[in-house]
């Protein structure tokens, strides 16, 4: 059975602070929020066709699920990135020439105000081996160790002992 790709991904993400997140999602996408109620903001973006909201819900924010990114066609166009997001003061990981995912990126990296943490990334080819850094199973696929503060935060999102940070 064939079936068609879907129009438009929806995600949703438990956040700490709805007005924080909000903020810093209005930043990072270039975007005015769709629709901001009590508890709850939700973007559209056109290109992705994606459709993000946000729940405050403190209980439940999990920033260690992994992460979301978006890929970008051209070194122009990730530099144009990275620029936007260093203007606007977003603390940022820049990775060069790296190898994970089994393919050779340029990339960044920022974190929300809950540590949910985006990579922006062009993809130049793929490759059969990943950086030493990206070599154990766990780490096999875009999990810098060394990761960027959640924005608007001053302290860890964990205890750097406990092997997330």
């Amino acid at each position: 059975m064939k079936t068609e790709s879907f129009p438009k991904m929806h995600v949703s993400l438990y956040v700490k602070d709805i007005e924080k997140t909000a903020n810093f999602y209005t930043q990072f996408f270039g975007k005015d929020v769709e629709k901001m109620r009590p508890g709850y903001v939700k973007f559209h973006l056109e290109n992705p066709a994606l459709v993000i909201s946000f729940v405050e819900n403190q209980d439940e924010v999990s920033p260690m699920f992994g992460h979301l990114g978006f890929q970008v066609q051209t070194t122009e166009e990730l530099n144009s990135r990275l620029e936007a997001v260093k203007t606007l003061g977003l603390p940022t990981l820049e990775e060069k020439g790296t190898n994970c995912c089994y393919a050779k990126q340029d990339k960044f990296w920022v974190s929300d105000p809950d540590g949910y943490r985006w990579e922006v990334y062009q993809f130049h080819e793929d490759v059969e081996w990943n950086d030493p850094q990206y070599q154990t199973e766990s780490e096999a696929c875009c999990s810098p160790k060394m990761m960027v503060e959640p924005a608007a935060e001053k302290e860890p999102c964990c205890d750097p002992s406990g092997g997330c940070c």
